[in-house]
């Protein structure tokens, strides 16, 4: 079985995160970055399933800047089999539809039985790559998964709803998303840190897999406006001389909390 688990490079959650106010984007080089700690869940539920099945490979395919080949190295030494970075310039700024198409363009190169991904990104916040991915490919999904089982032939799932929980199936191929409540990813140690050295890394451009991005002219998504953060002020402080609870409903009042 080939399995592909998408994986992204974000700024570390624990960092200065900042936005160009000039061009909209996300400042790809402030900070320090990392693999989405729920891509790390998911590569963690194709290794799982590598563990008891040695004919298995799992490819870690992700859409980043060149210095992101940092964070699918680390995939590598967590026990990845090989991996594939999507780079080309004409991804800067790539909305959640051309990202669709250049990853799901590389997962049906590749020839994947199974695509596995984390739910949303902590960056974007998007959550509807999985989604997307698998209807390109034309392929079922299984999305938001608390509990993943892969089988030869299929994989199923369980998935949180209002009501309670729900039990999913489908055959392969197919797209599943795991939650947080998938385990931890295990932590690379110095026998796979030596081997991802030696395993395949290719690198492809938009061109390598036959997705032309539309001309900037015509973009597939429109930025309205931009605008920094405002920074965090102070909150007021109240000394209860009687008059606080009053004090606090006028202000729930005055500012439409209550």
């Amino acid at each position: 079985m080939r399995i592909i688990v998408l994986v992204k490079d974000v700024p570390d959650t624990y960092g200065d995160r900042k936005l160009d106010p000039e061009t909209g984007l996300a400042d790809r080089v402030a900070g320090d970055h990392v693999i989405d700690e729920i891509d790390e869940r998911a590569l963690e539920v194709a290794l799982a399933y590598a563990d008891g099945a040695p004919d298995t490979e799992v490819i870690v395919l992700s859409m980043a800047p060149e210095p992101a080949s940092a964070s699918l190295r680390k995939a590598l030494s967590m026990g990845a089999s090989a991996a594939v970075h999507i780079v080309d310039d004409e991804l800067v700024g790539a909305d959640l539809g051309l990202t669709a198409e250049a990853l799901a363009a590389a997962a049906r190169r590749a020839e994947a039985d199974l695509i596995v991904a984390g739910n949303v990104s902590t960056d974007g916040s998007g959550g509807v790559i999985p989604a997307m991915v698998a209807e390109l490919l034309g392929v079922p999904h299984l999305t938001a998964l608390s509990a993943v089982q892969i089988r030869a032939d299929g994989v199923s799932g369980t998935r949180a709803t209002e009501s309670g929980t729900a039990d999913v199936s489908a055959g392969l191929p197919a797209v599943v998303s795991v939650t947080e409540a998938l385990p931890e990813a295990r932590f690379p140690n110095f026998k796979g840190i030596m081997a991802a050295k030696k395993k395949p890394f290719e690198t492809v451009s938009l061109a390598d897999l036959g997705v032309t991005a539309l001309d900037p002219a015509t973009p597939r998504a429109i930025m309205i406006a931009v605008a920094e953060r405002p920074p965090r002020v102070s909150g007021v402080k109240l000394t209860d001389d009687g008059e606080a609870g009053a004090r606090i409903a006028e202000y729930l009042v005055t500012n439409r909390l209550a």
